[in-house]
């Protein structure tokens, strides 16, 4: 039995100030245009109590409980959630799992083909505050007016009712080694759902605002995780040994704020959409068809955006995209637009090998998803062609004369006919097989009254990645949010490397 008590602050502050037409970079407040200045001032507190107890009765029947008391700074102190503390509104995280090994039962029988039998089960309930800091907070914030005069406007309209985002899991499994212990055999399925959902509930234009953060959502989730090993070669002086885990999970929107059966955000020019009845955050624009490669070719599909005085209208040519008209009107607009991609994989897992001889062992290590659709923002710049900005080789390939069979359309300044909008041009299949890390290393034998032996070592990381995904690294994380998953904004990814070192045996 073990308890403590866990603090964690974090303040970040940031300013910033940009501008046009300035003399130089250390005086921009001098004679420039369109200056405006931004900051950030956050700041955020959590404390925890928490206690664990572990019981074990014969090494065949396992109990462990756990228990959590947590409050944050970013929720509200008028929440009626929870409990409240020395004034402070607290929520409390119980967890019990449970575990049976039925081979350690005096009425088992030895047997060479079922070497252990381990059956386990749990449930907890686990809290979520990742939100703005400010999110309970009304606050103002910098914007500049009217060319080069800065003010205040409304930032955010605070919610002092927020409450944690609360997720309830069950879960059952079995352990298994089998054939003597040369294979061992792993399944879990998991159960979850969630309520007051953490989301972005949108407000009357009136309010100055267009959206503030809500407990007005809930989803539910579920999945498995499983596990094959063996040893395939067992001799004295070489063993050879096997094995993969893969998983899959598939969440479910039940419920949104005001009752919508959708809810769209924007995102590094991306619409994100969250819809009742299907999985959170998928990606929402056009259905690209190609790029009309002849004149005969675009004016057969006859398809045209308004113009802004809404009455007259322009026509795609030859050497603009082909977008699908889903609604069947001859116009490309936001009805046109449908589910193009889903950050969320099919499949992903790990696998990995080892080879020993003797006293020389070789580890790899791969892990891998599938299924996965990937949002090339950096892509969508560098391919956009439409501005005054660097753009990448694929360009040389761009629609430049009649009948020219491409997938990139033409390049025109600022864009006219929307070629470069959110469309499943940038949507990839992020999928990759990456071999994570190969280690060899050599144990030395010592056997003397201060040391027992020596390893040598050497490791080579993130040594390979077999994918068709463009972009710089498939394995890449733009935050730990569920919102913003699959979107690359060009992160620096992970870095081959290669380490040694020398592990010593006291």
């Amino acid at each position: 039995m073990f308890g403590g008590i866990r603090f964690m602050n974090d303040t970040y502050t940031e300013t910033g100030l940009l501008a046009n037409n300035t003399p130089n970079d250390k005086r921009p407040n001098n004679a420039s245009d369109y200056r405006e200045t931004k900051g950030v001032d956050d700041e955020w507190n959590s404390l925890t109590y928490y206690a664990n107890v572990d019981y074990n009765f014969r090494e065949t029947y396992y109990v462990q409980a756990a228990l959590a008391m947590e409050t944050s700074s970013r929720f509200g102190k008028e929440t009626k959630a929870g409990m409240k503390m020395f004034g402070t509104p607290w929520a409390v995280f119980p967890s019990v799992n449970v575990a049976w090994v039925a081979t350690n039962e005096s009425w088992f029988r030895p047997s060479n083909f079922l070497n252990k039998l381990k059956v386990n089960g749990g449930f907890e309930i686990n809290g979520n505050d990742g939100i703005d800091p400010n999110a309970t907070y009304t606050y103002f914030s910098s914007t500049r007016l009217i060319y080069n005069t800065s003010g205040l406007m409304l930032g955010n309209i605070g919610n002092t009712k927020l409450r944690w985002e609360k997720t309830t899991r069950f879960n059952v499994g079995l352990d298994m080694n089998l054939l003597n212990n040369r294979v061992n055999l792993m399944f879990n399925y998991f159960f979850s759902k969630t309520n007051n959902l953490l989301t972005l509930s949108s407000l009357s234009y009136v309010s100055g605002m267009t959206q503030f953060w809500t407990n007005d959502g809930a989803m539910k989730n579920n999945g498995f995780d499983f596990g094959l090993s063996a040893k395939v070669v067992n001799l004295n002086n070489f063993k050879f040994e096997l094995g993969a885990t893969m998983g899959h999970y598939k969440n479910e929107i039940t419920a949104l704020p005001d009752a919508a059966t959708y809810l769209d955000n924007e995102i590094y020019g991306a619409t994100v959409r969250t819809q009742v009845g299907s999985a959170a955050n998928l990606f929402y624009g056009y259905k690209s068809l190609g790029v009309f490669t002849t004149t005969e070719e675009a004016e057969k599909a006859n398809l045209y955006i308004p113009a802004e005085n809404g009455i007259d209208k322009n026509y795609f040519k030859a050497g603009d995209i082909h977008f699908a008209d889903l609604n069947n009107d001859g116009m490309i607009t936001e009805a046109d637009r449908t589910i193009i991609g889903d950050p969320n994989p099919d499949i992903y897992g790990n696998i990995f090998t080892t080879f020993a001889y003797k006293r020389l062992k070789l580890d790899l290590r791969f892990n891998y998803s599938m299924g996965n659709d990937v949002y090339n923002y950096m892509r969508s710049q560098l391919e956009g062609g439409s501005r005054f900005m660097n753009q990448s080789t694929a360009m040389i390939r761009r629609w430049q004369v009649e009948g020219q069979s491409t997938d990139i359309p033409q390049i025109t300044f600022q864009d006219p006919m929307g070629n470069s909008r959110f469309s499943n041009r940038w949507i990839e299949d992020g999928s990759y097989l990456r071999l994570k890390s190969i280690t060899l290393s050599y144990d030395l034998p010592m056997n003397n009254e201060y040391l027992q032996g020596l390893q040598f070592w050497i490791q080579a990381n993130n040594v390979f990645t077999w994918t068709k995904y463009l972009g710089s690294d498939p394995e890449f994380a733009m935050t730990s949010s569920v919102l913003g998953q699959g979107i690359d904004v060009g992160q620096l990814s992970q870095s081959r490397s290669i380490v040694a070192g020398i592990k010593i045996k006291l």
